[in-house]
């Protein structure tokens, strides 16, 4: 098969990777890609937001599937653009992706079909928005309703910070038309997970556990961020957190969208609570974690490829999945003054060195080459540096080992990454 990965991020690196060991795959390309991609695939200079030449190569190079990286191209409707054409693809129609696309139209789903989740509100009026907001008290969560990026939440501890919240999304226009709306919700308590499900729009069929690291600075401390590290598995997905999950959201959300007429096909992505009252939906996503996806890719023992065909060929009800009984971790690197203003351009040495140990992968997220090929970032999060081990603390030495082997003054990364796992005395 020839193949088509979107994007250009450590996700999609670690699908090119996965992707690239099926035997099923005779040709690999990734738009626009990376680095670090242009090991596993060959690059080709078109934007995820070039809807049309996006099109336009797949047939040119006559691609038999598309696996779709990033939430905005599928927001904008490409797995409607790609199956209008005739091309298979992997990632829900503009419809479906609504979930991730509309805080609100989520928080709707949820409400109507009683998948639990936080108590909230929808306000495209300032004014009313503030309103609910004095008459909640704070600590409350603010989100701006569309797409920003990963920005467009704040977790307000005061009054103040909760009312500024809404002026900034709503009348200061900081994210764009996506602040237009935003939805006020109450703050809910607990540990947070990531909860991965592949589906075909009838049935779901779930993945591996895994936790985020949100905020930049060690002991979760500073502004949040795309994500700083994760590990899979995660020790707060217990089997029967699991069960519950699956048959209070999973279930109900795949059921809810086929009902609705927008079926979900594709991978979803639920941010959780975990609270004393149970798993609550944070938020829906519509494609693979970032960092989370490399983690997963590292512990996936079966064939990646035959899996996303059958969720684009409506056939997941007879698959399953294997995975490594292993642990495993991914440290992201990022730019100095990251998510703030950064420098680009700085060159970064030995990556080669990092890799040399076989259970270690750095997939690149943020990188080019320069004009006489040294290795240089071009990105806030640039490099994701992934080990698998026996355990969770087994892994996390390994990654943190291979970072110390890359050269790269201008970067930084979070020193604790899995520190809820060990905490708890877990090995994973």
């Amino acid at each position: 098969m020839r193949i088509l990965v979107i994007g250009s991020g450590g996700r999609e690196h670690a699908l090119c990777w996965a992707l690239a060991a099926s035997p099923l795959c005779d040709a690999l390309f990734c738009a626009p890609g990376n680095a670090g991609i242009a090991r596993e695939a060959t690059c080709v200079p078109i934007s995820v937001d070039d809807l049309d030449g996006i099109i336009r190569f797949a047939q040119d190079e006559k691609i038999d599937f598309v696996v779709v990286g990033p939430e905005g191209p599928l927001v904008a409707g490409l797995a409607d653009r790609l199956t209008e054409a005739g091309i298979r693809v992997f990632g829900p129609s503009a419809a479906a992706a609504a979930l991730e696309g509309s805080k609100g139209f989520s928080k709707d789903i949820c409400a109507k079909y009683n998948i639990p989740t936080a108590a909230y509100g929808r306000f495209t009026d300032a004014e009313a928005a503030k309103a609910y907001i004095r008459e909640q008290g704070a600590p409350i969560v603010v989100k701006a309703d569309g797409l920003a990026a990963g920005k467009g939440v704040t977790v307000a501890m005061t009054l103040e910070e909760a009312l500024s919240a809404v002026d900034a999304a709503m009348l200061d226009g900081a994210f764009g038309s996506a602040g237009a709306e935003v939805v006020v919700e109450e703050m809910m308590v607990g540990e947070e997970l990531s909860f991965f499900a592949l589906s075909d729009g009838e049935t779901a069929l779930p993945l591996a556990s895994a936790q985020d690291h949100k905020r930049v600075g060690d002991g979760d401390t500073g502004p949040n961020t795309g994500g700083m590290g994760a590990y899979s598995p995660a020790p707060v997905c217990t089997p029967e957190i699991e069960q519950r999950i699956i048959d209070t959201i999973l279930n109900p959300t795949v059921a809810a969208m086929k009902a609705e007429g927008k079926p979900f096909k594709g991978v979803l992505f639920i941010g959780l609570m975990i609270t004393d009252e149970g798993p609550k939906v944070i938020e829906y996503n519509v494609r693979f974690g970032d960092p989370e996806c490399q983690v997963l890719m590292m512990r996936l023992q079966s064939d990646l490829l035959p899996a996303l065909l059958a969720v684009a060929d409506g056939t997941l009800s007879r698959f399953d999945l294997r995975w490594q009984d292993k642990a495993a971790m991914t440290v992201v690197l990022a730019a100095q003054g990251y998510p703030g203003t950064y420098q680009k351009g700085t060159e970064i040495s030995n990556v080669d060195g990092a890799e040399a140990d076989p259970d270690t992968v750095v997939f690149h997220a943020g990188t080019a080459r320069s004009d006489d090929g040294k290795l240089i970032a071009t990105g806030g999060r640039v490099l994701n540096v992934t080990a698998t081990g026996a355990t969770v603390q087994e892994a996390r030495d390994k990654a943190y080992a291979a970072v110390d082997l890359i050269h790269w003054p201008e970067g930084f990364c979070r020193r604790d990454i899995g520190h809820r796992a060990l905490n708890r005395g877990s090995n994973g």
